[in-house]
């Protein structure tokens, strides 16, 4: 028990607990909170860009070969598609299955769109921005831009460019590789600090949620949530574990590993918070800081699994709640439409619901105010499809990794297998390995 209050796990769950109790109890003082959490996110959220850039930089530079890295990133946007299309596909499977919105006859003209406006005015500026404009945001307006904006994606095309030009240089750039490498080794550190104040966030996170929204806030779309957060877990263990068994490794072994970081997502329905430490599991777990520098920040906004799935369910959700026939021809569309629109999702204020509007609006026969109908229960979604997000992400690092063998399989068991022993003795042969040879005199 000390060993565990000690640890990071330990004092999330903690802290998980006593918000519970504190938003029950004590509701106003619960919602006050709410700083904490944010605070907690902000903080994360402030040292991304710059470990992003020092990561890709440095495992563009450290694989010499330009032509890996163009292979790795091509392996992972067809990865990427082939998985995100399983899961939309998903969504409308169980929505037809289950009906969750059967029965509730509601009349698109009784409801509120009023709570939607910002929503639909920012969806409106999603719909209408067309291949060549997703494309031009992810351009910067300047370099310093990328970082400021806090988009993932254009910090990572900066990376990118800067990592291949300093391997085309060759050695002329080890001492700015050697400088940039100093650098991440400081801000994981700056990280590791951060860290410390999970538990004090997912306090404030949860506390706040219980608080504001009551502890029977799933009974209103009950049915709906329940059958998201069932069809995430099929995503997981069925799809995911199997692509992942088909790789070599263990899903249920996979998430232990990552339980920490899953604890703060779930708290926190943001898996911004865990990305630096995410990448850094990763790469002890014998992954090339590489194939994870390009892969993981790539994934935030290219592979988002169970938000897909959210996008397609809650579409014909919104539909059979308000007795809207759907056609084969519209079945499609929501279908081929949410494929795309589900690439803009990350970094879009409320993008859940901005995301799910641009994608209704691109289908007629499906009325946008049917929005208002899900909009109360979106945050409990959300805690899914943040946990579900980061766990594809990090398969998807591993299979990409093994197609390219760039995953110590030797490691990476021992460390899942949580076998310490071997870990260091691993460790100690690769250590002697890289040592210069004595020779006696």
């Amino acid at each position: 028990m000390q060993r565990l209050f000690k640890s990071l796990f330990g004092q999330v769950l903690i802290a998980l607990a006593v918000g519970i109790i504190v938003g029950v109890w004590y509701p106003k003082f619960g919602v006050s909170l709410k700083p904490l959490g944010d605070g907690f996110i902000k903080l994360v959220k402030m040292i991304i860009p710059m470990i992003v850039f020092c990561v890709v930089v440095h495992g563009i530079y450290g694989a010499g070969e330009l032509k890996k890295v163009g292979r790795v990133g091509l392996k992972a946007l067809i990865y990427f598609e082939v998985v995100t299309t399983i899961a939309l596909a998903l969504g409308l499977v169980l929505a037809f299955v289950f009906h969750p919105g059967e029965g509730m006859n509601i009349n698109p003209d009784s409801l509120d769109a009023s709570s939607l406006a910002t929503y639909v005015d920012t969806a409106n500026k999603v719909k209408g921005a067309g291949f060549a404009d997703f494309m031009m945001k992810i351009i910067p307006t300047t370099v310093i831009s990328a970082f400021t904006s806090g988009d993932v994606l254009q910090v990572l095309l900066f990376s990118v460019i800067f990592g291949c030009a300093l391997s085309l240089i060759g050695d002329k750039a080890a001492p700015i590789a050697s400088l940039i490498h100093s650098m991440s080794e400081a801000f994981f550190k700056c990280m590791s600090f951060i860290i410390k104040l999970a538990p004090l966030g997912v306090f404030g996170a949860i506390a706040f949620t219980v608080g504001k929204y009551g502890i029977g806030s799933l009974k209103q779309l009950g049915f709906l949530v329940f059958l998201f957060y069932g069809a995430v877990i099929i995503f997981v263990f069925a799809i995911l574990g199997t692509i992942l068994r088909i790789a070599g490794f263990n899903i249920f072994k996979f998430i232990k590993y990552l339980r920490e970081e899953l604890l703060v997502v779930l708290a926190t329905a943001s898996s911004d918070s865990v990305l630096p430490q995410v990448m850094r599991k990763l790469e002890y777990m014998g992954i090339k800081d590489s194939t994870v520098g390009l892969v993981i920040p790539t994934g935030y906004s290219f592979n988002l699994d169970a938000f897909s799935i959210y996008l397609t369910l809650a579409a014909v959700f919104i539909a059979q709640a308000t007795n809207t026939p759907l056609a084969l021809s519209d079945l499609l569309a929501i279908l081929a439409v949410a494929l795309i629109t589900s690439k803009g999702a990350h970094g879009v204020p409320g993008s859940a619901i901005v995301i799910l509007a641009a994608t209704l609006s691109a289908i007629p026969a499906i009325p946008v105010v049917g929005l208002v109908l899900v909009l109360s229960v979106d945050w409990f979604m959300g805690i899914a499809r943040a946990l579900g997000n980061l766990i594809g992400n990090c398969v998807a690092t591993v299979v990409v990794a093994s197609w390219e063998k760039d995953i110590d399989r030797t490691r990476a068991h021992a460390v899942l297998n949580g076998d310490s022993v071997a870990i260091w003795e691993y460790d100690e042969e690769k250590t002697r390995a890289k040592a210069p040879l004595k020779v006696q005199a």
